[in-house]
């Protein structure tokens, strides 16, 4: 017993954690009706489309597919490491963070072996990160918080990409700028005939309390290809409001019990279970006057640095459902919760992804990559602020 809770604990740490503050709120505001309205429910059928279509693609490797495609055509260091970056990137505004960094994290590990680059690992798999979480933050669909800010806030979707464009581009050009300075034209031996099996699986192995992306059920298969692209248009007519929630579960989930029914054993379904613990903290603690007056006046005042200083603290997804049950300054919150998740290790759950994955293949220099972590998401996080202070 003992073993299994300190198993659970260790895999499912968010999930447990806002359990324990959600039961202990309710010993303040005991359950009632009003608990049935802190749900966001479309925000948790939203959240789970996606995740069991895109958790259908990798299933069948398409993003190893993809990446081995386009790292083939690259010829020099440089090269190399721009693609490498752009796949978590622009990959991240359709399939968050998260899942792109499970994904091209390994497969980046094993390619810099391949081509000999071992000693540039670190900083790689910093830009990596970087370019995931900075990618992500552009769609509703990139971050899980996203969805939920973009549906409280009524925002449409063109409205909430505007808001995030100017730090996506700012993103952009910083990262191809340290990849043009930090790396040469050298060649960039091994690559030529790289294909998607030579993906060590062994660099990474899945965690519970994120998709398993694992499973592979062999070469791409086309009409797999063109179903799944189909149920996740599905999903964005659904976070668009173009089509009723339960048209859009009910689609996706007869597609895939037609398709592919073991996807739904391989769903991060803990996920949603963390934000319905959040709802229930936050909602029972706008019950309580102290805490409300307390939270809601530091918000209040500086809804972007509370939401970035917070963020260092308990990440970015805790701390928008949090600082959004106390304030509606809904731009500035989305800025400072996206802005918030570079930083530290925790900032963003998702860069959790790259330092398990590096750490087991290099044990003996996590302080080494935590140092170079640490020093490019300041920069980042620096830049960006003096950015946001001068829009926002």
């Amino acid at each position: 017993m003992k073993q299994w809770a300190l198993r659970v604990l260790k895999s499912e740490t968010v999930l447990v954690i806002a359990s324990a503050i959600a039961l202990i709120s309710c010993f303040f505001v005991h359950p009632d009706k009003a608990y049935l309205s802190y749900i966001h429910y479309n925000t948790l059928a939203q959240l789970g489309s996606l995740m069991v279509v895109v958790c259908g693609f990798q299933r069948i490797g398409v993003f190893h597919k993809i990446g081995s495609s386009l790292l083939s055509r690259v010829h020099t260091v440089r090269g190399l490491v721009l693609v490498l970056t752009a796949l978590p990137f622009f990959s991240s505004m359709l399939i968050t963070n998260d899942v792109a960094l499970v994904t091209f994290i390994p497969f980046a590990i094993a390619v810099l072996i391949m081509a000999g680059l071992q000693e540039r690992t670190f900083l790689v798999a910093t830009l990596m990160t970087l370019g995931a979480n900075l990618g992500s933050m552009l769609t509703p669909v990139g971050n899980a918080h996203n969805l939920y800010l973009k549906a409280c806030s009524l925002m449409s979707t063109g409205e909430f990409m505007a808001i995030m464009g100017p730090y996506t581009l700012a993103s952009a050009l910083m990262l191809i700028a340290v990849i043009w300075l930090a790396f040469g034209k050298d060649g960039a031996a091994g690559l030529g005939d790289l294909q998607a099996n030579a993906i060590e699986e062994s660099v990474f192995s899945p965690q519970p309390d994120k998709i398993h992306p694992q499973v592979q059920m062999g070469p791409c298969e086309g009409w797999r290809i063109a179903v799944y692209s189909a149920l996740f248009v599905v999903c964005l007519l659904g976070v668009g409001g173009l089509l009723p929630q339960w048209l859009m579960i009910a689609i996706v989930a007869i597609g895939f019990l037609l398709c592919d029914r073991h996807v739904f054993s391989q769903v991060d379904w803990g996920l949603l279970l963390t934000f319905v613990a959040f709802f229930i903290f936050i909602g029972n603690a706008r019950r309580i006057p102290q805490f409300y007056h307390l939270v809601s006046g530091l918000v209040g005042s500086y809804p972007l640095l509370t939401s970035v200083i917070t963020s260092q603290v308990i990440s970015n997804v805790p701390t928008s459902l949090l600082v959004s049950g106390f304030s509606s300054s809904w731009r500035q919150i989305i800025v400072g919760t996206n802005l918030g998740g570079l930083g530290t290790l925790i900032a963003s759950m998702a860069s959790l992804i790259s330092y398990k994955a590096v750490v087991k293949k290099y044990p003996e220099s996590k302080g080494h990559y935590l140092k170079v972590y640490t020093l490019w998401n300041v920069i980042f996080l620096a830049v960006l602020l003096i950015l946001a202070f001068v829009i926002e």
